[in-house]
């Protein structure tokens, strides 16, 4: 694989809202292309039943979240999964005045980052540096 070839496994668990594989796919080798980055992720879109289990199994949080990412050892081993509820994405974008779409594009790559070891909690802004320009370059906005 050469820098920036993104292999995805995507898996769409839910079934509510029309998703458009493509799409993440561009965003998240788009991501891994910028970033000089290769391997292999999980795509996961589910709703808010899975995501509240797996917060409180890996977080200690009893609600949903928007994504969760669990690195993985990376190389042929795979760089992690990236799950998101697209119930809570689809209410976090009308409150944010974004599409379902444009929500998900930004959810994949915040996972993606998280994936790749950035913590916005703990680096003094450098994910949020990061993400900002990769959304100006891959999406056209922050």
């Amino acid at each position: 694989m050469a820098p920036g070839d993104l292999g995805i496994v995507f898996l769409n668990r839910q079934r509510r809202r029309r998703v458009n594989p493509a799409r993440l796919r561009r965003v998240l080798r788009g991501a891994a292309a910028s970033l000089r980055v290769r391997g292999e992720v999980a795509l996961v879109l589910t709703g808010d039943r899975s995501l509240r289990a797996l917060n409180a199994r890996y977080r200690g949080k009893a609600k949903a979240t928007d994504v969760l990412s669990f690195p993985g050892p990376g190389g042929n081993e795979g760089l992690g999964d990236i799950v998101i509820s697209v119930e809570t994405a689809a209410r976090n974008a009308r409150g944010l005045g974004r599409t379902l779409p444009q929500e998900l594009d930004v959810l994949a790559l915040h996972g993606f980052l998280h994936v790749l070891g950035y913590d916005h909690e703990t680096d003094d802004g450098t994910m949020d540096r990061l993400e900002r320009r990769l959304r100006l370059r891959l999406l056209g906005r922050a």
